[in-house]
């Protein structure tokens, strides 16, 4: 915190030297990246193959589908909604520059669905580790997965080697937390530096009205669904994952705490392999701050050029970019060029004005990543509840402060032990074992 308010008064005191910080954002948002597909294959690995029934994670998968389709129904419904009441684009001015900008974002956009889909599929299974594209690992540790389930107990000393890999991969990306400091620091100076407050003004009414929508989205819908679904209060999950808001709202990608809350939510209670297969699939297909701005940002753009869109155009473009947004959340400043491909296929007319909104758009990306990751904590919480496969005790001691997250190791070997007791302790080893391994634990005893 103390990092973010110096770099946001260096931002102002020196906007050139502030400028030249952006190396120290961008360095330490790539170290995170750099562990995302180690962490995302670990944890599926271990959670599909630590599974006997197949038909269990396509029920996680398929129920997390579901879902995340109709929460981004929800959040364009609502974009949709404020947008046309606030009308925020008019009396904007359009110059060459912005007509400009707009068109070069629409090129750097992804070329269409055949596309995404097959970038899904890796060049070579070691290809899938190299590239920033987290569906590709995705499928990889699928496919690993299911193939360990098959092989049975001879797959299980493979298992415990990739357990053994998982625990040295987040021990590193704990030693990468201690840069987070100088990370948030350099990127809050930079963009401060290179915005200043013109912009800002500018653009107010677009800042304000989608802050207040994503806020909204986030307290009344996702807040109620939770406490219908699963009896927890929000704002004990939200308190619970603060230091990762603040990390997202420094760095403006909600990719940068992914593999912070795959760990998290392991040591809340959710099973490892509902927290494996909803988390990193969420964040390619479950992108509820991104709908609300493509929403907002349509219709402030085509009131900004006088040329307003029908229900019909809005709905069919809106529909188009729900589509084109997967996985677009882990990228900074990726909504810009999923906006400027959706208008370009439907109203070309209207790319001239995306350069209106590049401006603050640096700010709007952080609403975006900051709702993102709350819908993806949430949904993983509601997956976990629907498929009974998250302990209900254990979730209400952890938020309750009584078994802290260890920000040493981020995994749980010996999590919230009361002090002097081992981390090996059997008691404590059972009540911070992830619930599957100590109901199947239990069953063996049983048996």
């Amino acid at each position: 915190m103390a990092a973010v308010l110096l770099g946001i008064a260096v931002g102002f005191a020196a906007p050139d030297f502030a400028k030249e910080l952006k190396p120290l954002g961008t360095g330490f948002v790539n170290l995170i990246k750099m562990m995302i597909s180690p962490i995302i294959f670990c944890t599926i690995v271990l959670g599909v193959g630590s599974v006997r029934q197949a038909a269990k994670v396509g029920k996680v998968g398929g129920l997390a589908l579901a879902y995340f389709l109709a929460m981004s129904v929800v959040a364009l419904a609502i974009g949709l909604l404020v947008g046309n009441v606030l009308h925020p684009g008019s009396g904007m001015d359009l110059t060459e520059s912005v007509k400009d900008a707009g068109h070069t974002a629409a090129d750097k956009a992804d070329e269409g669905l055949v596309d995404f889909a097959l970038g899904i599929i890796p060049t070579t299974m070691v290809s899938a580790f190299t590239v920033d594209k987290v569906l590709q690992t995705l499928l990889i540790a699928l496919l690993v997965g299911f193939a360990l389930q098959g092989m049975g107990s001879a797959g299980e000393p493979i298992l415990r080697g990739v357990q053994h890999v998982q625990k040295l991969v987040f021990r590193i990306l704990a030693m990468i937390m201690w840069a987070a400091p100088v990370g948030a620091f350099g990127a809050m100076a930079a963009v401060v530096g290179e915005t200043g407050t013109d912009a800002l003004k500018a653009l107010a009414t677009i800042m304000i009205g989608f802050y207040v929508t994503c806020a909204l989205f986030i307290l009344v819908v996702l807040g109620t669904l939770l406490r219908l679904a699963t009896g927890v209060n929000l704002f004990k999950l939200l308190k619970y994952l603060g230091r990762e808001f603040l990390l997202i709202l420094s760095t403006s990608s909600s990719e940068s705490a992914l593999p912070r809350l795959i760990a998290k939510m392991e040591h809340l209670g959710v099973s490892r392999p509902v927290v494996g297969i909803t988390v990193p699939t969420g964040y390619s297909f479950n992108l509820d701050g991104t709908m609300i701005y493509l929403t907002m940002a349509s219709l402030f753009i085509a009131d900004a050029m006088d040329q307003p869109l029908g229900v019909g155009e809005q709905i069919s473009l809106l529909l188009f970019m729900m589509i084109a947004s997967k996985g677009a959340a882990g990228v900074s400043g990726s909504g810009i060029a999923v906006l400027a491909s959706g208008l370009q296929s439907h109203k070309p007319a209207l790319v001239d004005g995306v350069g209106l909104i590049i401006g603050v758009d640096r700010f709007m990306s952080e609403a975006r990543a900051l709702t993102n990751f709350a819908g993806n904590a949430v949904a993983t919480l509601l997956i976990g509840t629907w498929t009974k496969e998250v302990d209900r005790d254990r979730v209400a001691r952890v938020l309750a402060g009584e078994l802290p997250f260890d920000e040493r190791t981020l995994v749980d070997d010996g999590h919230g032990a009361a002090p002097g007791t081992a981390p090996g302790a059997s008691a404590a080893a059972e009540a911070d074992a992830v619930p599957e391994q100590v109901s199947m634990a239990k069953a063996s005893v049983k048996a």
